[in-house]
């Protein structure tokens, strides 16, 4: 062992051998693999997101239609009847809150909630959430419970 046959490891180099672009008596010189001409031979070539080879993008292509509000607010839907299985299931007692919504997987942690009067419920209970619909918190009202709006 000298200092003449000295080599990495093995599988220590990742690189190609050939080194491109590095004169003509490297045999991989003029257009150093890159080919004749064209956007993909130059230098700083980085090709655009969508772009179809000067073909119009499909993305122009296809007609946009309709209108999208950038102040409309989602509300996650959550029904009676699923508050009242929650009861049933011995899940809540007297108070529903937000987190309770998120613990039992009805909403997730950014989702605005609205409880909406589908089914019916039967127990009187506190329940705080972002919206209500007028059934809902004639319900809830109706069995001696509280709807709180935040």
């Amino acid at each position: 062992m000298n200092l003449s046959n000295l080599k990495p490891g093995e599988g220590s180099i990742h690189t190609s051998k050939k080194r491109i672009g590095r004169g003509q008596g490297s045999g991989k010189g003029g257009t150093a693999t890159r080919g004749h001409k064209g956007a993909k031979s130059r230098s700083g070539y980085s090709k655009k997101l969508g772009f179809e080879g000067g073909q119009m993008p499909l993305q122009r292509r296809v007609p946009k239609f309709g209108f999208n509000n950038i102040n409309r607010k989602e509300y996650q839907a959550v029904n009676l009847q699923t508050i009242q299985l929650l009861i049933d299931n011995k899940k809540v007692k007297d108070l529903i809150n937000i987190q309770t919504f998120i613990d039992n997987g009805l909403a997730s942690k950014n989702d605005l909630i609205k409880v909406l009067g589908d089914g019916e419920i039967k127990t009187a209970i506190k329940i705080t959430a972002h919206k209500f619909s007028k059934s809902a918190q004639a319900q809830i009202e109706k069995t001696g419970g509280e709807a709180i709006t935040l």
